[in-house]
C-alpha cells in the first residue's frame, strides 16, 4: 500500500512541477497566438498558429520590419499582430502609395521598400511624427488591415512579443528573422 501512495505522490509531485514549468514558460517566455483575419496576409493567413518571444523586448528595442503581437490601443483586451514600420521620434508619411521614413540619420526622409508585400503599395495619405517609446504598425495587406493609419500610434508597453516561428498549418511552419530594408 505504501508503494502505491508513493507512486501517486511521485506522479502528483512531477504533475505539478510540470504545470509550474509550463505556467512560467507561458508567462515570462513564450506564447502561443492564433491568427484571426486576414490583415497580415500574404505572411499569415487565417487560422495560423504562432509562437510569440515575450522575452526579447526586455533585452533590446523592437526594430522596423518586425512582427510584433500587442495590445490593441482602444480595447487592452483585443490583441493585434502588426508590422513594425515606424520607431520612436521618427516622422511616417504615406504618399503615392510609398512609406517614407524621415530620422536623425535620414532628415530628407528613405522609401520604405517592402518586397514582403504583393504589390509594395500602400493606400492612403498620411503625416505622423511619433514621440519617444511610440510605434506605428502596418498590415501586410494594406487594403484590408485595422492599424497604425486608423488609431495612430502606441507605446512599448502595448507590445506582448515578437513572432518567431508559425507552427500551423503543418506544411507552412516556418522561423521569422529580421527584414533588411535596403535605403
Amino acid at each position: 500500500m505504501r508503494q502505491i501512495l508513493a507512486v501517486i505522490w511521485d506522479t502528483i509531485e512531477v504533475a505539478i512541477i510540470a504545470l509550474i514549468v509550463v505556467y512560467l514558460i507561458r508567462t515570462f517566455i513564450f506564447q502561443p497566438f492564433f491568427v484571426e483575419g486576414s490583415s497580415m496576409f500574404p505572411t499569415f493567413k487565417n487560422g495560423d498558429y504562432l509562437i510569440v518571444d515575450e522575452l526579447t523586448y526586455r533585452f533590446r528595442e523592437p526594430q522596423r520590419g518586425e512582427i510584433i503581437v500587442f495590445h490593441s490601443p482602444q480595447q487592452e483586451k483585443d490583441y493585434y499582430i502588426k508590422r513594425i514600420i515606424g520607431l520612436p521620434n521618427e516622422e511616417v508619411e504615406i504618399k503615392e502609395g510609398n512609406i517614407i521614413i524621415y530620422n536623425k540619420n535620414y532628415p530628407k526622409g528613405f522609401v520604405l521598400n517592402e518586397s514582403y508585400l504583393l504589390d509594395n503599395q500602400t493606400p492612403g495619405d498620411l503625416k505622423i511624427s511619433l514621440k519617444e517609446n511610440e510605434y506605428f504598425v502596418l498590415g501586410d495587406n494594406r487594403y484590408a488591415s485595422y492599424d497604425s493609419r486608423a488609431w495612430g500610434t502606441f507605446t512599448e508597453d502595448k507590445i506582448i512579443g515578437l513572432v518567431r516561428l508559425r507552427i500551423w498549418p503543418i506544411n507552412s511552419v516556418k522561423a521569422f528573422t529580421e527584414v533588411n530594408y535596403q535605403y
